[in-house]
């Protein structure tokens, strides 16, 4: 059975020497430490998944790919929670949001930084640092939906930006929310305007 490998997971195993040989020192440095590459929404070949190392900087990001079996191990968002009390305004964040999500049915997690940090342990996070989310929505959510939640995020102590995560790709839910026809849909072939992120023949017309 194929291994489920999807954007914003979380995996371990790849080794430096994976990397070309103009990588830079710190991404080879950041490898050899043991830290976790992120997924990015690209297509690879056969065997290989596309993924993001960073570094100790905002500038220090590398796109590589990584054979799938290298995986040592994996996680994905949703299995990312905040353990013990939060140390900046996005974990605080994370804490207030948490039930609103929850009840959406829906499942949901971090990513980008804070997502990292959960699952890292390294700490990439400032006061002034963004809370990203992912929320999984194989089925249409409806941009009523969309308004209303967008409301109850932006009573966080720091900017939320959340992606809604469809069959298809990535649809920025303050997008979806507001009073554009169409909508910025990121898939794993590039990024296109679509009306309906969830409608698949839109996509292949």
């Amino acid at each position: 059975m194929d291994r489920l490998i999807r954007p914003h997971d979380l995996l371990w195993g790849m080794a430096p020497e994976r990397l070309p040989a103009d990588a830079p020192a710190w991404a080879r440095r950041a490898l050899a430490s043991g830290q976790p590459v992120v997924v990015r929404r690209a297509i690879g070949p056969t065997g290989q998944v596309a993924v993001g190392i960073r570094g100790t900087r905002r500038e220090q990001r590398l796109a590589a790919w990584m054979p799938v079996q290298s995986i040592s191990r994996q996680l994905c968002p949703e299995q990312l929670r905040l353990r013990g009390e939060p140390s900046c305004a996005a974990l605080h964040a994370l804490v207030r949001i948490s039930a609103c999500l929850d009840a959406t049915g829906l499942a949901w997690g971090p990513s980008g930084g804070a997502g990292f940090q959960l699952a890292s342990g390294i700490e990439v996070l400032h006061d002034a640092s963004d809370l990203d989310l992912i929320l999984r929505t194989e089925q249409p959510f409806e941009r009523r939906q969309a308004v209303d939640l967008l409301a109850a995020l932006e009573q966080a102590p720091c900017r939320i930006d959340l992606q809604l995560e469809t069959p298809n790709g990535a649809v920025a839910l303050r997008e979806w929310a507001g009073g554009s026809q169409r909508v910025l849909l990121k898939c794993a072939s590039g990024a296109r305007l679509v009306d309906d992120p969830w409608n698949i023949r839109e996509l292949a017309a």
